[in-house]
């Protein structure tokens, strides 16, 4: 009888150094697995440069966005990294349909976030991320200077929610996330001072500015959703993109509401080779990606 017990004793601890293994190997993996996903989308844009126009232009805008974001081994496996890159370009005109404008933007992103669990399904998420970017607008009917240029580079304080629920036997995520530019520099002409001026005649005088959410008070928020399609998962998206600066005697706003899609796929990153994509249904850590 006491062999037997000592017999059972060993097999559960077996079992459960196994699982404990099998647990920290997960555990050590982790920053091998990247998400990625494209999105294509059609919004409504509106425009204002006092530098070009005392007049709000408003249209049709078409956007793309890139994300890549994985975990680090950071705190334990509680940081990841994720990486933006943002584009767009817009046809508006003004209220009476007297005239247009073009315009283009781009930006790129990276930051870092902790991850802070709420429970099984949700949890919440809190960094920082760096941006660099910029914005042109070009007016066919202004002579002198038919167009204007801003560029901007600054941290911005970067927030998530992402909750991870069940339709059936389907896994979907939601996700909801929310970035605020708190400091930074911005290129930005003053009042009646012309790019001819500032390339041309070196005229750089007030051309540099401090931005903070006094003088741009700008927002991006994403809210998406993630749905299961055979190897990949099909993600809808909202994008609201609030843009405004005051500088140099100079008000600037871009305001964009975007509807996008695109697919998200998770590959698995091996050193010195190229990422491998795996299904929707894999597993990681007991849970399906």
């Amino acid at each position: 009888m006491k062999a037997c017990r000592r017999i059972l004793s060993c097999i559960v601890g077996l079992a459960v150094c196994i699982a404990c293994t099998g647990q920290t190997l997960d555990a050590s993996l982790a920053h091998r697995y990247a998400v990625r996903a494209t999105l294509y989308g059609i919004g409504h844009a509106n425009v204002y440069d006092t530098y070009l126009s005392p007049y709000e232009y408003r249209g049709i805008e078409a956007k793309v966005l890139r994300e890549s974001m994985r975990m680090t081994r950071l705190l334990n496996g509680r940081v990841s990294v994720q990486s933006l890159f943002h584009a767009g370009i817009s046809y508006t005109h003004n209220r009476q349909g007297s005239n247009h404008c073009l315009s283009a933007s781009a930006d790129w992103n990276y930051g870092m976030h902790w991850h802070f669990p709420v429970n099984r399904w949700l949890k919440l998420l809190a960094g920082a991320m760096g941006e660099i970017g910029g914005n042109g607008t070009y007016n066919p009917r202004n002579s002198n200077n038919p167009g204007s240029v801003r560029a901007s580079a600054g941290l911005s304080a970067s927030g998530m929610a992402i909750c991870n629920v069940r339709l059936k036997r389907y896994p979907v995520t939601l996700r909801y996330q929310i970035d605020i530019p708190l400091l930074g520099m911005a290129f930005a002409p003053d009042y009646r001072q012309s790019y001819y001026e500032i390339f041309a005649l070196g005229n750089t005088e007030g051309i540099l500015h401090f931005t903070s959410l006094y003088n741009r008070p700008s927002t991006r928020q994403v809210l998406s959703v993630d749905l299961p399609v055979r190897n990949a998962k099909l993600r809808i998206a909202y994008l609201c993109d609030l843009e405004q600066s005051t500088a140099g005697g100079l008000r600037f706003h871009r305001y964009s509401h975007t509807l996008m899609a695109g697919f998200v796929r998770t590959f698995y990153r091996i050193r010195g080779k190229r990422p491998k994509a795996v299904p929707v249904y894999q597993t990681y850590n007991g849970k399906r990606l």
